[in-house]
């Protein structure tokens, strides 16, 4: 089975975050979760998004999530895919320099990626997007598209994968979207 890095940092999205890390290693994959400057046993602070019928989702206090491994000590040549939740995280760790070399090793060497909702964020400021077609939360197509990316409107429930990119738009999409990663690793 792969061995597979996740980034995260605070207010990750709950569900984005504890889904893929519990499923994946139910599937007897290795999920090592790491947060700039945190170290393996930290926790971080996820939030929970739900669409309720507002012009954008809300916001609400999730889980204290524990990372079991420490950021300072990846190396990721030895990782086989990437995961990059959403969330408000991806506006933060995208202004990380190493955070930023992590996401392009992963396209130069032409491993998987999955990423769902404002990971596209995170992306569009490591690589170029261009050749990707790329789904995201509605309000990151712009960054998709300046980054050179085609942004995937599809509904709320669905994934595309591009290459060897898996993106959906939020998390109602984690059957789809975990079942398309599960598929390229």
């Amino acid at each position: 089975m792969a061995r597979l890095l996740l980034i995260a940092g605070d207010f990750v999205e709950d569900y984005e975050l504890m889904v893929p890390f519990q499923a994946l290693q139910a599937m007897g994959h290795t999920v090592d979760a790491v947060c700039p400057d945190k170290r393996e046993g930290d926790t971080i602070k996820t939030a929970i998004h739900d669409f309720e019928g507002d012009q954008t989702y809300s916001e609400k206090p999730g889980h204290n999530f524990a990372l079991n491994a420490t950021f300072g000590d990846i190396d990721p040549a030895d990782y086989d895919a990437l995961v990059i939740p959403g969330g408000r995280a991806p506006e933060y760790l995208r202004l990380n320099t190493r955070v930023l070399e992590l996401v392009a090793h992963f396209f130069e060497h032409d491993k998987p990626v999955a990423a769902i909702c404002h990971g596209a964020q995170l992306m569009a400021a490591a690589v170029s997007l261009k050749g990707y077609r790329v789904s995201a939360y509605p309000a990151c197509a712009p960054e998709v598209k300046l980054a050179g990316g085609d942004f995937a409107d599809i509904p709320v429930d669905q994934a595309v994968t591009s290459g060897r990119l898996v993106t959906a738009p939020a998390w109602p999409a984690h059957p789809e979207w975990l079942k398309q990663f599960h598929a390229l690793l």
